[in-house]
């Protein structure tokens, strides 16, 4: 049985990212991915504009009129939503956690493609593949990914990005689109392979996640920070300007080498963050991607 709470928040989010699919992403969404190519539909009279390449010419001999093969997008696509359900993304100072934020933008994501026809499955993981829901179409079906992200309860917590696109590598056969949504803290080299393989078949696009504390820890004075993947307590003063330094730096540079791999591999890259709108990011996203596919 869910609880009252629990079906509240699956409602608004149902809400929510209808909305935003239906007014805001669909149409490009529609224009961003396309389908697996072109399935002949008609003859038709030729009208002036139409390509020439698709005369004919059989058709316009015997018809003594010219005549154009008409084709129609062969649309349906697959989508793959591959979340991570690491102890990290139950990590959150504003307003959400990470894990819900992800259900959020899967569940956009979801209705988008629904919009369009296309099917949805999802691959929740940690350091292992957690759970796993074969694509589908349907409203009903993209509630049901919903409730599962915000219900399940992982075995692990651990990040292991690589496992979750080797399944998905063998789980798919035709081409698709794989929205990895994760914080990705872990070593970006651990997955560098896969990705690449995954990225050679498929249309890869990762979701970074964000808290603003992982960024700037604030003057707090002693306090012990738990790591929540591996359970491990470290006692640090957050009042030493040196360690504050010390530490932004190194999460500067784990988010450059993250950034540096995932452009190299040629993977679009959205940064969202628990404490901001993530529309605006989206829309940046499918508006860069529109301008770069019409040059």
């Amino acid at each position: 049985m869910l609880s009252t709470d629990l079906i509240d928040k699956i409602k608004r989010i149902e809400i929510t990212a209808r909305r935003l699919a239906t007014h805001s992403f669909a149409g490009e969404y529609h224009s961003v991915f396309r389908g697996q190519g072109m399935e002949f539909d008609e003859i038709r009279l030729y009208v002036p504009g139409d390509d020439i390449r698709r005369i004919d010419w059989n058709v316009t001999a015997r018809l003594a009129a010219l005549h154009v093969r008409q084709y129609q997008e062969e649309r349906e696509l697959t989508v793959m939503l591959a979340v991570d359900a690491s102890g990290s993304s139950e990590f959150g100072t504003v307003g959400r956690f990470k894990r819900e934020l992800a259900a959020e933008l899967a569940a956009v994501l979801a209705f988008a493609a629904t919009l369009n026809n296309d099917r949805v499955g999802m691959l929740i993981f940690t350091d292992q593949v957690e759970y796993l829901v074969p694509p589908r179409k349907g409203r009903r079906h993209v509630l049901r990914m919903v409730r599962d992200l915000l219900v399940f309860e992982p075995q692990g917590r651990g990040t292991a990005v690589n496992v979750a696109l080797d399944t998905i590598n063998v789980l798919l056969k035709r081409r698709g689109i794989v929205f990895l949504i994760s914080d990705f803290l872990t070593d970006p080299e651990s997955f560098r392979r896969p990705l690449a393989a995954t990225n050679r078949r498929h249309d890869v696009v990762a979701i970074d996640l964000h808290d603003p504390v992982e960024r700037h820890i604030p003057d707090v004075g002693l306090i012990a920070l738990e790591d929540a993947e591996t359970g491990e307590l470290d006692w640090v003063d957050t009042s030493s300007r040196s360690w504050r330094e010390g530490y932004e730096a190194r999460l500067a540079n784990d988010k450059q080498k993250k950034r540096h791999m995932l452009a190299s591999q040629g993977i679009d890259r959205i940064e969202v963050n628990t404490d901001k709108d993530y529309v605006p990011g989206l829309n940046q996203f499918f508006a860069w991607r529109v301008r770069r596919m019409s040059r």
